[in-house]
């Protein structure tokens, strides 16, 4: 059994639903060694969000950002947090309702992902800055060729 992990740095991002898939992918070149496993990541913030979703079309990402600006407003006189600005209360919000874990299944060295599946970060706050995943990878070697 083989076990890797390490910390994944993805870039600072504007608010909205971002494709991070290749950013996380190109930062575990030891995904490429496994025949079978599974990914394990865990977004290290509770103001953005980590799940799958379409890959494909941009407008999948707009309405995201509609939906959930629509349904958890900024400053909505409801929320009590509110020590780090009008953003904040909400921006927890969307990370708990949208989650911030993935598990992933692994094949000869690739992500097992549907066809039109990809990695999404949400970022909920306006200047959320860098975000850290930790990656875990687990799983059987391929075997060595001789």
């Amino acid at each position: 059994m083989y076990w890797h992990q390490r910390i994944i740095q993805l870039a600072a991002r504007p608010r909205g639903f971002h494709l991070v898939t290749h950013e996380i992918v190109s930062q575990l070149p030891e995904l490429a060694s496994l025949r079978v496993g599974l990914l394990h990541l865990l977004l290290q913030h509770t103001s953005a969000s980590l799940f799958l979703n379409e890959n494909a079309d941009p407008d999948v990402r707009t309405d995201f950002s509609h939906w959930t600006e629509h349904a958890i407003p900024d400053g909505a006189r409801y929320f009590v947090h509110d020590l780090e600005g009008a953003d904040d209360m909400p921006a927890h919000m969307k990370s708990g309702l949208l989650g911030v874990t993935l598990t992933l299944p692994i094949s000869d060295g690739h992500l097992q992902l549907g066809t039109w599946q990809g990695i999404y970060l949400g970022e909920h706050r306006s200047d959320g800055g860098g975000r850290s995943v930790v990656a875990t990878l687990w799983g059987e070697l391929k075997p060595e060729k001789k």
